[in-house]
């Protein structure tokens, strides 16, 4: 029985085949339940018990031996086969055109409303998205018990309360008034987080676009003809606005800023509900307290603020009803905006 375990491992360790089939034969011939190497398994349960230490062990050696020369020769014939395969290709045969991406509607719909503001005067500014207290809150006079700075609302980050993922771009105004004086007018695009569950209407992440514009003599009536521009130009000029009284901490007094249903003329649809309006933004009158806390003089300065969700205005010039979309990456979506760009 030695002398046939000796013989099938060098036939194993001698084995050299042409392609996969070969060693697919040879596998089921050794290692399949009617091989050579199970008709030895057999045959051993009837070997002298002074045997059984010495043949089990080279029954052990054979099969690993088996196992990892089978391995090796598939993956060599396997990368040889690839290799070959990067080499004959048909040089002659036609090329395809190859598959180009598109901008993406949120990026299409921020550079869309950063231009319009341009034309106004408005730079644009940045800032981080990791922020402190300060900066998103407290400069902005939100009050120590207010809502939003609940763990609900707000990413803190772990063991620094005072540390936070943004939850608005207004940060963004808080740090240009620290290192500008007046004139002020900038618009302030980025991405924003907020604890929140995430469906077809709602996510943890999404993006907005403020503006803020301080300087002497600014009143409510300019804010209303810029903000009536705004609409006139991203939803047609048709399109008109409605301001109805609203709260922010940070401005006084504030403002949520309807627009004309674009899919009904303002004859009412399942979009608008009904109404003939679609709300796109809040805005309002810089309240003294953040000018005061900004070391700006509010009996010289005054200004308005606004600020939008991209995702809000994306949704409603592109009739997306879900805006888990803009996050998926399923190019079925992204193709659709090819023509827009």
């Amino acid at each position: 029985m030695i002398d046939k375990i000796n013989e099938l491992l060098q036939r194993v360790e001698e084995f050299t085949p042409k392609n996969l089939a070969e060693i697919e034969d040879f596998r089921i011939r050794i290692l399949g339940k009617k091989g050579e190497l199970t008709a030895l398994m057999e045959a051993f349960k009837s070997v002298a018990p002074e045997q059984k230490r010495e043949l089990g062990q080279l029954l052990n050696k054979l099969k690993t031996t088996a196992l990892e020369r089978i391995n090796t020769l598939r993956e060599q014939l396997q990368d040889a086969s690839a290799d070959n395969g990067a080499t004959i290709n048909d040089m002659t045969r036609p090329g395809s055109a190859e598959q180009l991406g598109s901008r993406h509607p949120i990026s299409l719909v921020r550079n869309q409303i950063v231009e319009v503001f341009s034309r106004l005067g408005y730079t644009v500014a940045d800032g981080p998205e990791i922020e402190d207290d300060w900066h998103v809150f407290s400069a902005l006079n939100f009050p120590p018990e207010h809502p939003a700075r609940d763990m609900q609302d707000t990413f803190f980050v772990e063991k620094n309360p005072d540390i936070l993922l943004r939850t608005h771009t207004s940060s963004i105004q808080v740090r240009t008034m620290e290192r500008q004086k007046p004139p002020i007018r900038v618009i302030c695009p980025g991405r924003v987080f907020r604890n929140e569950a995430i469906s077809y209407r709602a996510h943890c992440i999404f993006h907005q676009i403020e503006g803020l514009y301080i300087d002497e003599g600014v009143s409510f009536a300019d804010m209303k003809q810029s903000l009536l521009y705004f609409a006139k130009e991203i939803f047609g000029e048709n399109a008109v606005i409605r301001m109805r009284p609203s709260y922010f901490p940070f401005t006084e007094p504030s403002a949520e800023v309807d627009v004309s249903c674009n899919l009904c003329g303002g004859k009412g649809c399942p979009v608008c509900k009904g109404t003939g309006w679609l709300e796109i933004m809040g805005c309002g009158m810089v309240d003294p307290n953040v000018l005061i806390a900004n070391n700006i003089d509010p009996q010289k300065y005054s200004g308005f603020a606004f600020g939008m969700g991209v995702e809000r205005i994306a949704m409603l010039k592109y009739g997306v009803k879900d805006l888990r979309l803009y996050f998926e990456n399923d190019v079925r979506f992204l193709h659709q905006f090819d023509t827009a760009l």
